[in-house]
């Protein structure tokens, strides 16, 4: 574990920590919907640390979203308040019914509605460019009023939601935190010395770029990943309509989403951009000088960070070895 991340930034692995019988989920629904049966349970496989279920009931005849939080228990009352805070300007999934202390023997739980949509990941995959393009756009309208919430400084988030604690004490904390990662036996495994040097070298030589940003406190979602971002064609355009999964929201600047959500973009062949920097800019949200190269830079400490993680996927490892090269290098990444 990295000094100065708090441990609900761990990285957890995909698998539920424990299984769900069927009555436990008949317990959780029940508490939401008392006189309802339940039809079919789904597990949902996208999320690393909480174990979700799509549940189909019969009355009323919908289907909802079960969220049990097996890492953290703060961390179910911190996406109440974030899903409430967002929910009139920011598309999420409406909460129907919490218990952010759980019920005897089953820790904290959300019923969330079920948003009808696929992944931007899953709409990248698909071979019509006008579709992704018109997505992209929309996401970047969406991130733009992400940001725009703001707190009074930058740091982790907690329930309220409120800063808790600043992401790490001291002068220069993202190059100083990087190293820390670099430092760190795991990476040190799966990063060559000579990686870690010029991995290194690239954070202290963008130092005061880095510094700019470490006041800014808007809201970040922490993963904003094309997994996390559920698109729907209506009235024939594609467009957000759900952004899932708040638990890694912390404060801090912008461009750390759009890193993220660039991470596997190619310059030599673009399918995200212009579209997503046009949504977000024209929804009045300025972009610096340089944007996409510092943004590549501030999710370098994303990867840094998840290649420090003792339970990382074996699978995930070499993608973000790849990653961290290509950004050393300021290359394309290349992916199977």
């Amino acid at each position: 574990m990295i000094p100065g991340t708090p441990a609900e930034a761990r990285w957890i692995c995909s698998a539920p920590r424990r299984s769900f019988p069927e009555r436990d989920i008949a317990r959780v629904v029940g508490s939401g919907f008392r006189s309802s049966l339940i039809v079919h349970v789904q597990p949902l496989i996208e999320g690393l640390r909480n174990a979700n279920f799509k549940v189909q009931i019969e009355s009323p005849a919908i289907s909802i979203v079960v969220r049990i939080y097996e890492h953290d228990a703060s961390l179910c009352q911190k996406e109440i308040d974030l899903l409430s805070l967002l929910s009139a300007s920011v598309p999420v999934p409406r909460v129907i019914h919490a218990e952010p202390e759980g019920l005897e023997g089953l820790p904290p739980f959300l019923l969330m509605e079920y948003v009808d949509g696929i992944t931007f990941h899953a709409l990248k995959q698909q071979p019509d460019s006008d579709a992704v393009s018109q997505a992209a756009f929309s996401v970047g309208e969406t991130l733009a009023a992400i940001g725009g919430f703001k707190f009074a400084q930058s740091g982790w988030l907690g329930p309220g939601p409120a800063v808790t604690s600043p992401l790490l004490e001291g002068p220069d904390p993202t190059p100083r935190f990087v190293d820390q990662c670099l430092a760190s036996k795991k990476v040190q495994l799966r990063l060559s010395a000579e990686l870690r040097e010029r991995t290194s070298a690239l954070m202290w030589s963008r130092k005061e770029q880095l510094a700019e940003l470490d006041p800014q406190a808007c809201l970040v979602h922490g993963d904003f990943g094309k997994r996390n971002v559920l698109v729907r064609c209506e009235r024939g355009r594609w467009s957000v309509v759900a952004v899932l999964d708040w638990e890694f929201a912390v404060s801090y600047s912008p461009l750390a989403d759009i890193g993220h959500f660039l991470r596997y973009e190619r310059g030599s062949r673009p399918l995200v951009e212009p579209h997503f920097s046009a949504g977000y800019s024209q929804s009045g949200r300025a972009l610096p000088n340089e944007w996409r190269r510092v943004a590549r830079v501030v999710d370098l400490t994303a990867l840094c960070e998840s290649l420090s993680h003792d339970d990382l996927p074996g699978a995930f490892v070499g993608e973000l070895v790849e990653l961290v090269r290509a950004t050393v290098n300021d290359r394309d990444p290349v992916m199977p």
